[in-house]
């Protein structure tokens, strides 16, 4: 109810004069339900309404991503009956999460050279590998975006933006369990005759919160001491255990 409500503040705000000039003016306004995702105990994934209007008929591309990191992409091999490590290659400017939602088929709205500069699309990404002339880099960039997929962190398919008349557009984005902790952004294009003309981005945090949080957040600044608890607990765990079975 409370998205809704917003969302025909959206729309009927420069109407009723509720938002100032300039802003009334704005091609494209958006918004999220929720600006804030808490990770606590159990967190299965979550959905985030992103809502808006646009000055008149257009289609709208929105595209989720980020934090960027460094990943290393490992390949394994069987050598006498053990799995190691056989070789690895290094990717820069690796979003934790890229997703992305159209009201149309993205290739039918923009031609390649903007879809690239835009970053629309996950061969669009700009993830820069460390040794760009090693041979098997496509192999690699391959297992990157596969391995990015099976995970869900990589959306394969947009989502559908639905339009309510000509204005009014809403899409549900799925945020899944293994997402990283952090602030993304969803950038809101609207387009029209294969142009971009109009651009909002607005964040989405991604935070832990309760009791795993703070666990998460001693492990990460204090390190030894969050290890030899761990061992202790443990420890303390098998002496219960033994006890309970001795006296069986």
């Amino acid at each position: 109810m409370r998205a809704l409500l917003r969302a025909l503040v959206l729309l009927l705000g420069p109407l009723l004069g509720a938002v100032p000039p300039a802003q009334a003016q704005a091609p494209l306004i958006a918004d999220l339900d929720d600006h804030l995702i808490a990770i606590t105990t159990g967190f299965a994934g979550a959905d985030v309404l992103l809502f808006g209007t646009t000055d008149g008929p257009g289609d709208v591309i929105v595209v989720v991503k980020g934090p960027v990191d460094n990943v290393d992409v490992v390949r394994k091999e069987r050598v006498a009956g053990i799995w190691i490590n056989r070789k690895s290659l290094g990717f820069q400017n690796v979003p934790a999460v890229y997703m992305t939602a159209s009201s149309k088929p993205i290739e039918d709205l923009l031609p390649e050279p903007l879809r690239a500069s835009y970053q629309m699309g996950i061969p669009n990404i700009r993830i820069v590998p460390v040794d760009p002339a090693d041979p098997e880099l496509g192999e690699f960039s391959a297992a990157l975006i596969r391995n990015k997929q099976a995970s869900g962190l990589f959306a394969p398919q947009p989502a559908r933006i639905l339009f309510i008349g000509d204005r009014l557009f809403r899409v549900n984005l799925r945020v899944p369990s293994s997402v990283p902790t952090g602030t993304y952004l969803a950038e809101v294009y609207l387009v029209r005759e294969q142009k971009v003309v109009g651009v909002q981005t607005t964040p989405l945090v991604i935070s832990k919160i309760g009791f795993g949080a703070d666990i998460y957040d001693f492990a990460h600044r204090h390190g030894a001491a969050y290890g030899v608890i761990a061992v202790l607990v443990a420890l303390f765990a098998g002496w219960l255990a033994h006890l309970a079975f001795r006296r069986r």
